[in-house]
């Protein structure tokens, strides 16, 4: 597979050669398996956090647009919910490019191009933070851009699932083999 179909807004899932932990440690058993609680936990629980975030925003918008939602509310939950979601996300991001990427990497090196396309997604992904901002922005300052705010949200939300995804099948299998204490 080419980097171009391994970008971020190409790819469908990450090649079955960095999936072939997964085959060992299917997605079915991580909440069985001994190595789960503590840093997998932790580490799905933000995945899902930022996933809760992003459907409230999108759920948010669509009541606004439908006059369900009163926009004197409907601004300060965008402001709470998009400014922490980009927040979170780029200290995640930051932890697990310095910290995590490396040193899980150094265990499984055969999935080092795993860990490369991770890296990239991260860059890809701050100018999908920056088109975020914007578009929620503009919300704040003339809330009949609602449906541009919408739009750039559905199209974030694909992109932020298929990165976490791939995440998720590359790196919790690779802690559940080793165990998050070899983490330091």
């Amino acid at each position: 597979m080419t980097d171009d179909l391994l970008a971020l807004e190409h790819r469908t899932a990450l090649p079955d050669a960095l999936r072939v932990l997964l085959e060992t440690y299917p997605r079915e058993g991580w909440t069985q398996h001994k190595n789960f609680a503590g840093l997998v936990e932790f580490w799905l629980g933000r995945h899902m956090m930022f996933r809760q975030l992003t459907g409230a925003l999108q759920e948010d918008a669509e009541q606004a647009m439908d006059g369900k939602m009163d926009l004197m509310l409907y601004k300060p939950r965008l402001a709470r919910f998009g400014g922490g979601l980009v927040q979170e996300l780029h200290g995640h991001h930051n932890i697990e490019d310095h910290h995590y990427f490396p040193q899980l990497s150094g265990l499984e090196p055969s999935l080092q191009r795993g860990f490369d396309i991770l890296d990239k997604d991260h860059h890809a992904m701050d100018g999908l933070l920056s088109r975020f901002a914007n578009a929620a922005n503009g919300v704040l300052q003339d809330t009949s851009e609602i449906g541009v705010f919408r739009e750039e949200l559905l199209s974030f939300n694909k992109m932020l699932d298929r990165h976490l995804v791939d995440e998720e099948e590359l790196i919790v299998p690779v802690i559940l083999k080793n165990g998050s204490d070899v983490l330091h």
